[in-house]
C-alpha cells in the first residue's frame, strides 16, 4: 500500500525525479527519433521538470481545494511553472500531465491508493487532450498504462516499464531505429521516482531494454518519404510541406473558444501540435513550415509572448550526424579537423565590456548589437550564419557550446550548428536570450564534464535567469505596454515591454522591483555606455533596502544600444 500522496511526497518525488532525469538525459537525447530526430527530448524534459520543482512551496502552507494540505497545491504550482518553462513537444506534454495530476487530486479526498489513481488518471487524460493527434507508442501510451495499472490495484511504475519496452511495436519509427520512445523513457523514469517517493520498492535495472543510440536510418524525420509516418487516427493527411520550424509561445487569452479556434487554425499548418494550460494562460507548441503563420494565428487568439522559433533538422542534416547531434564524419571543409577532446564556448555579446568578461571566462567572443524588441531580422550587425559557422570552426574544437545571447540570433545559431555538425563538430545551442543569461551559463560551464551534462547545466542556469533591459525608444511604435514615442525610456522584462517612462532611474527601479517580486538570490547589473552616473549605486541601495539576502554584481558592459541590462537568478 503506497504512502499518502501529500506535499512531502511531492517534494520527495521532485528530488528523486530530478536526479533520475539527469542520469538518463544523455540517453534520452541519443534515442530521440520521434516526432523529429533533433536529439533534445532528454534536455527538454530535464529543464521543464527542474523548473517545475523550483516552484514548490517551501512549507506545507497551501491547501488543496478539498481542504487537505499539500499535494494538489504543490502540483498546481509545479504545473504552472512547467507551463511557463516548457521546452519542446515533451516539455509541453509534461506540463499538462502535471496540471492533470493536480486536477485529479482536487476531485476529493480518499485513501492513498484512490488519490494516486485520480492523480495518474488526471495526468494521462490531460496529456492526451493537449495533443491534437495523439500517437501511440509515445509518452502518452506510458501515461495511460500507469493510470490503468493503478486503477487495477497494480504497480503503475512496473506497468510503465513494460509499456515502454513495447513502444517499438506500436511506432514504426522506433522499430526501425531499434530504440524505445525517448519521451516515454522520461515519463517512466518520473513514474518510477514517484513510486519510490511513495515508499514502494522499485527494481535496480534500467527502465527499458533498448539502450542504444539511434541508427542512421532512424535519424530521418518520421514523416519523410523514406520513413513515412502513420496517419492520425482521423485519417486526415499531414501538411503538404515538411515542417522546418518548432514554434513555441505562451498565449494570454481569456476566451477558451479563441483557443479552440487557434487549435483549428494551427492543425493544418503542421504537426506535433500541443496546446495546454487554462485560466487565461496557455502554452502552444507546433512544428510548421511557416513560422510566421503560426505566430499570426496566436495574435488572432490573444497575446503571444516568449516566442521561441527553432530550426528543425532535415533528412540531410540527420544523414551527417546522429540523434545526439554528435559527429559521425570527419571534417570535409577547409581548416584542420576538429580536436574531439577539446571543448569551447562561443558567445555573441554586445559591448566590449561584456566581451572582456566572457573572454575572461574562457569563451570565444563575437561582438554584435542587440536586436530592438519585436524586430524581425536575419543577421545582426555583421553576425550572420556564415560568421557563426566560421567562428565555431576556427576554434578547432570537437565540442562547442554556442551562446547567441539574443532571440533574433536563435534561428541563425540553429542553422550554424546544423552546418558545423556536418563537419564533425558536436555543437549545441544554449538558448540564451540576453547577455546576462549568457553570463549565468558561463558561470557554471565546466569543460571537464561530459558534454551533454555541461549543456544541460548551462541551459538550466540560463533558463533560471530572468532578464530585463532599460533602453530608449528610437521611434513611435506600439508595444505591449502601450504606445511609446521617440525618446521614451522603455523597461523590458523577459523580452516584453513592461513599462514606459521618462527617466532611466525611475524605469530601472521599477523593472528591478518587478523582477525581484518573484524572488531571487543574485542581481546582475550590466551598465551601458550611456547609463546615467550613479545608476548602479542607486539600484544597489534599492536591493539592500527592499530585498534582504539578495547579492548584487555590477559590470561595465559599455553596450551602446541599451542603458542597462538586468539579470535575476
Amino acid at each position: 500500500m503506497p504512502q499518502p500522496l501529500d506535499a512531502a511526497a511531492v517534494r520527495r518525488w521532485c528530488a528523486l525525479g530530478r536526479e533520475a532525469l539527469r542520469a538518463h538525459c544523455a540517453r534520452m537525447d541519443a534515442i530521440n527519433v520521434f516526432p523529429v530526430a533533433d536529439g533534445d527530448t532528454g534536455t527538454n524534459l530535464c529543464l521543464t521538470f527542474e523548473a517545475a520543482c523550483e516552484a514548490l512551496p517551501t512549507r506545507d502552507t497551501a491547501r488543496d481545494t478539498n481542504g487537505d494540505p499539500g499535494a494538489g497545491a504543490a502540483l498546481r504550482a509545479m504545473a504552472r511553472a512547467a507551463l511557463l518553462a516548457a521546452r519542446g513537444n515533451s516539455g509541453a506534454i509534461l506540463a499538462e500531465y502535471l496540471r492533470g495530476m493536480a486536477r485529479g487530486l482536487d476531485e476529493g479526498a480518499g485513501a492513498p491508493a484512490e488519490r494516486l489513481c485520480r492523480a495518474l488518471r488526471g495526468g494521462a487524460s490531460a496529456a492526451y487532450a493537449a495533443v491534437a493527434h495523439p500517437v501511440e507508442g509515445t509518452m502518452l501510451t506510458v501515461a495511460e498504462a500507469a493510470a490503468a495499472a493503478a486503477e487495477a490495484g497494480d504497480d503503475p511504475a512496473a506497468a510503465a516499464r513494460r509499456t515502454l519496452d513495447a513502444t517499438p511495436d506500436r511506432l514504426a519509427a522506433l522499430a526501425r531505429a531499434g530504440v524505445v520512445d525517448a519521451g516515454g523513457l522520461g515519463l517512466t523514469v518520473l513514474l518510477t521516482a514517484l513510486w519510490a517517493a511513495l515508499g514502494e520498492q522499485v527494481p535496480d535495472e534500467e527502465p527499458a531494454a533498448a539502450t542504444g543510440a539511434a541508427s542512421p536510418a532512424a535519424a530521418e524525420p518520421a514523416d519523410s518519404p523514406a520513413a513515412p509516418a502513420a496517419l492520425p487516427a482521423d485519417g486526415l493527411p499531414q501538411a503538404p510541406r515538411r515542417p522546418e520550424f518548432e514554434v513555441m509561445y505562451l498565449l494570454a487569452a481569456e476566451d477558451p473558444a479563441a483557443v479552440d479556434a487557434l487549435r483549428a487554425r494551427l492543425d493544418p499548418l503542421g504537426d506535433s501540435l500541443v496546446v495546454g494550460g487554462g485560466e487565461g494562460l496557455w502554452s502552444v507548441h507546433v512544428h510548421v513550415a511557416d513560422a510566421g503563420a503560426a505566430v499570426e494565428a496566436g495574435l488572432a487568439a490573444g497575446r503571444p509572448h516568449r516566442i521561441r522559433i527553432t530550426h528543425l533538422p532535415t533528412a540531410g542534416d540527420a544523414a551527417g550526424h546522429g540523434a545526439t547531434g554528435g559527429p559521425r564524419c570527419a571534417a570535409d571543409g577547409p581548416g584542420r579537423p576538429p580536436d574531439p577532446g577539446a571543448r569551447v564556448v562561443v558567445a555573441v555579446v554586445p559591448g566590449e565590456g561584456l566581451a572582456a568578461l566572457c573572454r575572461q571566462a574562457g569563451a570565444v567572443v563575437l561582438s554584435a548589437r542587440s536586436v530592438p524588441a519585436g524586430a524581425a531580422v536575419d543577421g545582426i550587425d555583421g553576425i550572420d550564419e556564415g560568421a557563426l559557422v566560421a567562428a565555431v570552426r576556427a576554434t578547432g574544437a570537437g565540442e562547442v557550446a554556442l551562446l547567441p545571447n539574443d532571440s533574433g540570433l536563435h534561428p541563425l545559431a540553429a542553422r550554424a550548428a546544423d552546418a558545423v555538425r556536418a563537419a564533425g563538430i558536436r555543437c549545441a545551442v544554449i538558448p540564451t536570450r540576453a547577455a546576462v543569461q549568457g553570463l549565468a551559463a558561463l558561470a557554471v560551464h565546466q569543460p571537464d564534464r561530459r558534454f551533454d551534462e555541461d549543456v544541460v547545466t548551462m541551459t538550466s542556469a540560463a533558463g533560471a535567469t530572468r532578464y530585463g533591459e532599460v533602453t530608449v525608444a528610437e521611434r513611435r511604435s506600439w508595444t505591449s505596454a502601450g504606445i511609446c514615442h521617440r525618446g521614451d525610456v522603455l523597461g523590458l522584462v523577459d523580452g516584453d515591454v513592461a513599462l514606459i517612462g521618462s527617466g532611466t532611474g525611475q524605469v530601472a527601479t521599477e523593472v528591478l522591483d518587478r523582477m525581484l517580486a518573484a524572488g531571487g538570490e543574485l542581481v546582475t547589473l550590466v551598465l551601458g555606455a550611456d547609463a546615467p552616473a550613479g545608476l548602479a549605486a542607486a539600484l544597489e541601495r534599492r536591493v539592500r533596502e527592499r530585498h534582504l539576502a539578495v547579492d548584487t554584481v555590477v559590470h561595465e558592459g559599455r553596450q551602446h544600444e541599451t542603458q542597462l541590462l538586468i539579470g535575476v537568478e
